[in-house]
Formats: structure tokens, C-alpha cells, sequence
């Protein structure tokens, strides 16, 4: 069943590549004049290298800013700049900057082409004024630990931003703006992709004090005083293409475990919940009557609320969650795992867990439910082999989870 999970793995991954899905939206659009290309977010270089293959001369200059480690190799004519993620660091600021040098270039005869993927939250930062890096660090670093969505985060930081909210679009002049965009957000909030840098804001200073309200956070006087001033952008001037999509990596996981003789069933592409009551819900449907191999599927981006010091990421607590109710089954195998091959601040792409996992642990001294209080999944599952180590994937679509389940003989 491991061979079975790293071949879904392996094949999933190549599925939800952003190549082919930037080639076939490039060849509808209408380039004229010189191309100026900005590529932002964990899959940038690799929509980079996909416009600079098939745009060749036609682009005049181009800009990758994405996560460090993500940069695969030089590409013609394109400035490499790698930040910080989920915390922006000042070369989130550095690639800011760049990219707005490089907008002041352009003609009104030109066309400028964004390039975008999730995680550009982090990696793109340009602090309004009244506002220091340090706190959009640390306003980061409270919504991460303190349970907060994605969408309630990128509200947030669309508020603090000079580009985030669409007002990067400000720095277009009059030139044909396109963005092709990688989507890792759930459901129909595409301007919250990289927390919509070139989207109209629709969101309110009233949406941004009733999150920092409801995790009760303490912030600065001034941050909120610029939390309740600020007003959206909303004018549109970029014709936005979303090119791919976590239903898009949930139907490929199930296709290729069908092509290894499992019944497949999506249970949901919408997962929004702790990491740890995720785990629980999808290890359950391992204790059901299967009467033949079967294969749950189920993508999103959970939520993890940090209670302890230890170190980890949502889909490794997902997969030691699953562990303890997995406990004694045989036949049984879960695995999570974010398709850009990074889960929180480690090098490990996810979990895999099977029936054997907790009773492995507790032999080893380690109590899987003081780990998990303790936020520390990682070295709990790197002391069993169940760390997935992909590197650095060159995609983002968000996270999926699968469980394996073959009926007893």
C-alpha cells in the first residue's frame, strides 16, 4: 500500500503542473508589444520557465519572486529574487520593489503578464506607510498561530499592504495587463489568491476589525487605527485567468488511484477544519464495510491552532491525527501532503500513517497525543519513517489527503 501511495503521489503531482495549463492560456491571449512578466508565489519559476519557452524574444524583462529553494535555474532575461514564507522577510519587500521598478518601464503599447500562485501573501510585500515589516511580521505570526483561515489572513494583510488588495494594479499605467492565475484558495474567492494583487478589493475595514475581534488580538494602537481607515481599491484593470484548481489535484488522485484498482470516492475538495479533526473524520471511513479497495479522497487547507512549541505543518498533524484512530487496522493507509512539497516551516511535503503508526510510537516512548498538544508532528513522524520529502514541487494547488483501504482477507 506504500508503493501504491507514492505512486498516487508521484502521478498527482506531475497531473497538477502548471506548464501545460500556462501554455494552452497564453495561446488565447492577446500579447502585443513588449511583454513585461511578473511571477510571484511557490510555483513562479515554473510558470516563468513556461511563458520564456513559449513567448521566447517577445519578452522584454521579467521578474520571479517566489519561496527560497524554489528557483530551479536561471531563465533569459528574468531577475531571481527568493523570500521569506509563511513569514515575509525583507527580501518579500526586495521582490516588491523589483517588480514595481520594472512596471515604471512599461509603454502603453506594451502588455504586462502576471504569473500567479499561492503563497505570494508572503513572498510579495510592500508595507504601507505607518507600517513597519517588523509588524506585518508580527501580525503574520499572530493570525498563523492563532487558528485564523487563509481568507481571514489575506484580509488582513490585504489591509496593511501598498500592493496586496489589487493595488498593485495602481503601478500598470495604461498598458493590457493579464494574470494567469495558479489558484490554492477554496471555493469561488479567487481575489484572495496571493491575497489578490491584481483583483478590485471587495472586502472592508469593518471585515479586517472583526477578525483581529473575534481571535482576540492585541495589536498596536496605529496598526488598528490603519485597519479602520483603510479603504479598498476597486477599480479593475487586469483580465484575470484562473488556469488550476485543488478539485483539479482531487480528481487526478483519484484517477491514478483507480488506475492501481481502488474505487474511488471525493469525499470533499472544500476541507476547512483543525488538522487534528480532519484526521479523525477521514481515518473513520477506514472502519467501514469495504468490499473492495477503496480510496477516499479529500482536498483543502485545514487549520492548525499552535498550542505548543514543537514543529510541524497541518497536513503532518492531519496524518498523526489519523494515526491514533487508524490504531490496529490492518489493511489501512493515510497520507497528506501540500502539492508544492513544502507543509509549514519544514522540508517535508507531509504525512503517511498506516494501522502500525501509534503502537510504533508508543514503543518508542512517544505519546502521540501529547505530540499533537505539543504541535510537534514532524519529529514524531520522522522517527517512524512517515515524513513525505518531496522537495520543492514547482506547483501549488493547495493540500490532499488520501486513505487506502483494502477489505481483510
Amino acid at each position: 500500500m506504500k508503493q501504491d501511495a507514492e505512486i498516487i503521489i508521484k502521478k498527482t503531482i506531475e497531473d497538477v503542473m502548471p506548464q501545460k495549463a500556462v501554455f494552452e492560456q497564453l495561446a488565447k491571449l492577446k500579447l502585443v508589444g513588449r511583454v513585461f512578466v511578473i511571477s510571484i508565489g511557490k510555483a513562479a519559476w515554473t510558470m516563468a520557465a513556461a511563458a520564456s519557452e513559449m513567448l521566447k524574444d517577445q519578452i522584454k524583462a521579467g521578474i520571479v519572486v517566489t519561496k527560497y529553494h524554489h528557483v530551479m535555474g536561471e531563465l533569459p532575461g528574468f531577475e531571481m529574487i527568493e523570500a521569506g514564507h509563511p513569514i515575509p522577510d525583507k527580501n518579500s519587500v526586495l521582490g516588491a520593489e523589483r517588480a514595481i521598478a520594472l512596471l515604471k518601464k512599461v509603454k502603453a503599447q506594451d502588455t504586462v503578464l502576471f504569473l500567479l500562485s499561492g503563497g505570494g501573501s508572503a513572498l510579495f510585500e510592500l508595507p504601507k506607510d505607518g507600517v513597519t515589516l517588523d509588524e506585518i511580521q508580527q501580525v503574520t505570526g499572530l493570525l498563523l498561530t492563532s487558528g485564523a483561515g487563509i481568507q481571514e489572513i489575506n484580509i488582513i494583510r490585504k489591509k496593511l499592504s501598498k500592493v496586496k488588495g489589487g493595488k498593485l494594479m495602481t503601478y500598470i499605467g495604461e498598458a493590457k495587463a493579464y494574470s494567469v492565475i495558479l489558484s490554492d484558495v477554496l471555493g469561488k474567492h479567487d481575489d484572495m489568491i496571493a491575497s489578490g494583487l491584481t483583483y478590485p478589493d471587495t472586502t472592508t475595514s469593518e471585515d479586517a476589525l472583526a477578525i483581529t475581534e473575534k481571535y482576540q488580538m492585541n495589536l498596536p494602537e496605529h496598526i488598528k487605527k490603519i485597519l479602520t481607515e483603510s479603504r479598498s481599491y476597486l477599480e479593475e484593470k487586469v483580465e484575470n485567468h484562473v488556469v488550476g484548481s485543488v478539485g483539479r489535484l482531487c480528481l487526478a488522485a483519484a484517477e491514478h488511484a483507480r488506475e492501481l484498482g481502488y474505487h474511488a470516492e471525493i469525499l470533499t475538495d472544500n476541507l476547512t477544519c483543525e488538522a487534528r479533526k480532519a484526521g479523525s473524520w477521514l481515518a473513520s471511513m477506514a472502519k467501514k464495510q469495504h468490499g473492495e479497495p477503496t480510496a477516499y479522497i479529500a482536498g483543502g487547507e485545514t487549520i492548525v491552532k499552535v498550542r505548543g512549541s514543537g514543529l510541524g505543518g497541518r497536513n503532518q498533524e492531519l496524518a498523526l491525527s489519523a494515526a491514533i484512530e487508524l490504531d490496529g487496522l490492518s489493511g489501512v493507509l493515510l497520507f497528506s501532503l501540500g502539492s508544492d512539497g513544502t507543509d509549514g516551516p519544514t522540508d517535508a511535503a507531509g504525512g503517511m500513517v498506516d494501522g502500525n503508526t501509534y503502537r510504533m510510537l508508543k514503543r518508542g516512548g512517544t505519546d502521540a497525543g501529547e505530540v499533537l498538544e505539543n504541535n510537534d508532528a514532524y519529529h514524531a513522524l520522522e522517527k517512524v519513517g512517515g515524513l513525505i520529502k518531496t522537495g520543492p514541487t514547482g506547483t501549488n494547488v493547495n493540500d490532499v489527503t488520501v486513505l487506502l483501504c483494502r477489505p481483510s482477507m
